[in-house]
């Protein structure tokens, strides 16, 4: 299934902190990390409900090679990322 990604502004806020951190870390992980979140996106539109549900509704799908998990909800064909998590800060914070 193919749908519409909506992210919120709170996980547009938290790509653009990991993106800033990893890119300040290292020239071009930065565009690494958004290039796995683009591959992560891409295998949530094809198939939203492959990934476990973690507390209900919310779905959790990990992005290879960084500790995060995007945090989203599939709604008919819309696609709902509420958060791109940093698994490295304190868990009682996640959304």
């Amino acid at each position: 299934m193919k749908g519409e990604l909506l992210i919120k502004d709170e996980a547009r806020l938290e790509i653009i902190d990991a993106y800033l951190y990893y890119e300040n870390a290292r020239t071009g992980l930065g565009e690494l990390f958004l290039d796995n979140l683009n591959h992560s996106f891409n295998e949530i539109l094809l198939s939203p409900l492959q990934y476990p549900i973690k507390r209900s509704p919310y779905r959790e799908a990990k992005i290879k090679k960084f500790p995060y998990l995007i945090i989203y909800e599939s709604i008919v064909n819309k696609i709902f990322v509420y958060s791109v998590f940093n698994t490295w800060r304190d868990p009682k914070r996640k959304p």
